[in-house]
């Protein structure tokens, strides 16, 4: 899964950088114009590609991070560097070796992209000066995305914790008989805190952790900002309901329908989309 392309300046110059299942790749058609011109940065990029160095990093690397990596197609390559009649494009590389380090993009952001280690070899190979530069920018970008997210995440969950209270209080006060077991308890909280999963996720926790085998966590744990919020208010008024004495299958039906209306406005709302982004 791709996330939308952030931009890094490196010297003035726009570098785009994209993440394709959770590794950032670095825009080589970017770097190549930073040294050349925009007319040059194709050919700065099958130059460097058709050397033997290149080709034996890029088949090193390949092998290690891919194993559906075609090597005899790879070595067929690396048998004809050095000739002056080899030409080789980053399309025709990932085409025929099946590589996953390069990505040839088409669009808005097209260009050449490779993983964050190759674009810093590519950045060795053109300008190691400017390397240093875009490593820096490249660590500020993680650093402030990393702050980010854990700002967020904490905010959204002590939110969800401090509304799980009133929920759990709620539940205490008027679903649980005073002598009932621990044990029977838990069950109930189960319960109520399964039907907060079904308004909102569409399942409940044990039918997610079916679904999800390979995933540590909950299904909260991976819930989205937007579901987080949600849930926080679900919890709330949840807890109300119960009060009012209202049958479970009744709150599940309102909950459902409250949950469907906020995660629309929030996904919508303009001020919310500028506090996720920082602004």
């Amino acid at each position: 899964m791709s996330k939308k392309n952030r931009i890094i300046q490196v010297k003035d110059i726009d570098i785009s950088i994209t993440t394709e299942n959770e590794d950032d790749f670095i825009c080589l058609t970017d770097l190549a114009k930073a040294k050349d011109g925009e007319s040059r940065a194709a050919d700065i990029i099958k130059n460097w590609i058709r050397s033997r160095t290149t080709l034996e990093y890029l088949g090193t690397w390949e092998q290690i991070y891919n194993p559906d990596f075609k090597v005899v197609e790879f070595d067929h390559f690396k048998m004809q560097a050095g000739l002056p009649t080899f030409v080789l494009s980053p399309g025709q590389w990932v085409e025929k070796t099946n590589a996953i380090g390069i990505i040839v993009k088409s669009g808005r952001y097209g260009g050449t992209y490779a993983h964050k280690d190759i674009a810093f070899e590519f950045c060795s190979a053109i300008s190691p000066v400017f390397k240093i530069y875009l490593i820096k920018e490249f660590q500020r970008l993680k650093k402030e995305e990393d702050n980010k997210y854990n700002l967020e995440w904490n905010v959204s969950r002590i939110l969800s914790k401090v509304n799980y209270s009133i929920h759990t209080d709620a539940i205490k006060e008027n679903l649980i008989p005073p002598t009932i077991s621990s044990k029977d308890q838990a069950i109930i909280y189960a319960s109520e805190a399964d039907m907060l999963n079904k308004a909102l996720f569409g399942k409940t926790a044990g039918q997610w952790r079916n679904e999800n085998p390979e995933k540590e966590g909950n299904i909260r744990d991976f819930a989205t900002l937007e579901q987080l919020v949600v849930l926080s208010n679900l919890e709330s008024l949840n807890a109300m309901l119960i009060h009012n004495e209202i049958p479970q299958w009744q709150r599940l039906l309102q909950l459902n329908i409250v949950a469907i209306q906020q995660l629309k406005v929030l996904i919508n709302s303009v001020p919310f989309k500028k506090l996720k982004e920082g602004k």
